[in-house]
């Protein structure tokens, strides 16, 4: 069954946004290098960038429901210029990525309650194999955009094209470039003729009813379920994302550029296991994915085991491939369900503020745990097992709540 024209569009617009991004931060990442401050620094930039997702979310879902969405796509996607050009100016640069994360917050519910508009049940679980692959590819290609922007030679070009301009400059000017094509693309964005009941934006008012969507989807039977492994995931990578990268560096003494390739390579695994999952995973049948977890958890420890990036390479693509079978499912039975007992909007702003919160939670205690000089082999061991446990117990919850329900 084909998806529509407009889909694809609306793909192709958040990939370049999301590819700038991800870029976005590995740049950061070297202009904090090149402050000379702390490593326990850069994991703060993803957290400064993430903290708008947690912080805005009662807003940006009844935002969202208020009118065309591609239309406050385009103006998120300004606001990330905004974002980049502060660090031009420059600005420190946990700040500038929070303005950029502004942005992103409020472009993620339009971006992911327009798939349900545009798309049917039916379609849903291969919708999200699309948006799950491109965004896991614009994350691969941002990292190694990244690492090449950081690299020493783009440093040699910039410095024979544009003469006296700082190399984290010229690499700013393109990411600016990148963030210009995705505005272009979104004007492509069709309107879903989809419109919901105008609700009040006070304060109280939105935060009361943020409050019922999360009671709401919370104890929904598959919804809860979903949005608990999907918080999870998302937390965890974003640490793994860190880990990895710092990882290279410590460990195997690569340099950050060649590094930051190293970190797209579980990229390169999560966009097989989705692309897998979207074709053979039907939405019926998401919870069957819940295995996968468990694997996926057992296998991080096992990384660091390993002394060189060529026998490192393999098990990072495994541990991505696992992941991506198991969020594209259940990411789509959670948008389903958020969209039966919302809008599409509010449920896509819980979503992320449950994710997002994990994420910022998570990266807190890893920063801590730099700060405090934990071995780096032991705090990804730890990561991996703690996710092990985690969808273990909640594999034995589903069995026993589908007993129940059977009996």
């Amino acid at each position: 069954m084909r998806l529509p024209r407009g889909f694809h569009v609306l793909i192709a617009a958040q990939f370049c946004s999301a590819l700038a991004d991800n870029a976005l931060l590995i740049v950061a990442i070297a202009l904090l290098t090149t402050l000379q401050m702390p490593g326990w620094w850069a994991p703060l930039l993803k957290f400064s960038f993430t903290i708008a997702y947690v912080v805005l979310a009662p807003v940006v879902g009844a935002l969202a429901d208020r009118g065309p969405k591609a239309r406050l796509m385009m103006a998120m996607n300004a606001l990330k210029v905004v974002g980049v050009l502060l660090l031009l100016w420059p600005v420190h640069p946990v700040l500038a990525l929070g303005i950029v994360g502004i942005g992103a917050a409020a472009y993620a519910p339009a971006k992911y309650g327009l798939v349900t508009e545009l798309v049917g049940a039916r379609q849903l679980v291969a919708a999200n194999g699309w948006i799950e692959v491109t965004t896991v590819c614009a994350a691969l290609l941002g990292t190694v955009l990244g690492g090449l922007l950081v690299s020493p030679a783009l440093a040699r070009w910039a410095s024979a094209v544009w003469p006296g301009m700082e190399p984290v400059s010229v690499a700013l000017m393109l990411l600016l470039a990148v963030y210009g094509l995705a505005a272009v693309l979104n004007l492509g964005i069709p309107d879903s003729g989809a419109r919901y009941p105008r609700s009040s934006i006070h304060p109280l008012a939105l935060l009361r009813h943020f409050q019922r969507a999360q009671r709401r989807l919370w104890h929904d039977a598959e919804g809860g379920l979903s949005m608990a492994v999907t918080t999870l995931f998302w937390g965890a990578a974003a640490v793994l994302q860190f880990a990895v990268l710092r990882w290279a560096i410590d460990v195997l003494g690569l340099t950050l550029d060649r590094a930051a390739y190293l970190q797209g390579v579980v990229a390169v695994g999560i966009v097989a296991g989705a692309a897998l999952a979207g074709r053979m995973v039907a939405l019926a049948r998401a919870t069957r994915v819940l295995p996968l977890g468990i694997a996926m958890g057992l296998l991080v420890p096992a990384v660091t085991l390993v002394d060189g990036w060529m026998a490192a390479v393999p098990l990072l693509v495994l541990v991505g491939a696992l992941g991506g079978a198991l969020v594209v499912p259940l990411n789509a039975l959670l948008q389903h369900r958020g969209h039966q007992l919302l809008t599409a909007g509010r449920s896509i702003a819980v979503q992320n503020f449950n994710e997002n919160a994990s994420v910022l939670v998570m990266l807190g205690v890893y920063a801590a745990l730099l700060a405090v000089d934990v071995d780096i082999r032991r705090l990804i061991a730890g990561l991996g097992l703690l996710v092990a446990l985690a969808v273990a117990a909640l594999c034995l919850h589903e069995r026993r709540r589908l007993r129940v329900a059977t009996a």
